[in-house]
């Protein structure tokens, strides 16, 4: 991850005028496996390096464990894990993506492991199919929709529905 990319997902954190969001078609894209994947650039609070977790006991397999991220902590989710398919074993390249999701009405700092992240895409609302009925391998209120950039689809995946609104209110640490 460089630098440049990780000031790119920062700045798009930033308050919009209204009636900017239905402008931005940004999305980070990052593997698990051999799949491509992106997220919307404003759920995205930083990229960092992979470091070791504090794993927590008797939580869901998909739960790698917590960081601490300035003072606070942040449960990370092996994206693969939660998809169904096994755990990526950590390389050079491996990312955990922060991000922010509603739940509850309330925002959840969560970061989500991913073999490796790619670039910033400007992916036109006329080029995102439906997502399919089908055939993706992972449930289909997951994914946001299909991109095609480059002729391949990319899964554009629906970040407040990755997970589920009660598992997330589990994963809520209490406030000190």
């Amino acid at each position: 991850m460089t630098q440049a990319s990780s000031h790119r997902a920062r700045e798009a954190t930033l308050p919009l005028a209204p009636g900017a969001e239905a402008q931005i078609n940004q999305y980070l894209t990052f593997m698990l496996g051999a799949e491509t994947f992106a997220l919307g650039i404003l759920a995205i609070k930083e990229i960092i390096e992979y470091s070791s977790l504090t794993d927590v006991p008797m939580m869901p397999p998909y739960v790698r464990g917590v960081i601490n991220l300035r003072g606070a902590v942040v449960p990370v989710i092996d994206l693969s894990v939660r998809f169904g398919r096994a755990s990526a074993p950590v390389t050079k390249r491996t990312c955990i993506v922060i991000i922010e999701v509603m739940a509850n009405e309330e925002r959840q700092v969560i970061g989500i492991v991913v073999d490796a992240v790619n670039e910033v895409l400007d992916i036109p609302a006329s080029d995102i199919e439906p997502p399919p009925a089908f055939g993706a391998g992972i449930r289909t209120d997951f994914i946001l929709g299909m991109g095609k950039v480059h002729n391949k689809f990319v899964i554009l995946l629906d970040v407040n529905h990755v997970l589920a609104f009660d598992e997330l209110a589990g994963l809520a640490m209490p406030a000190a």
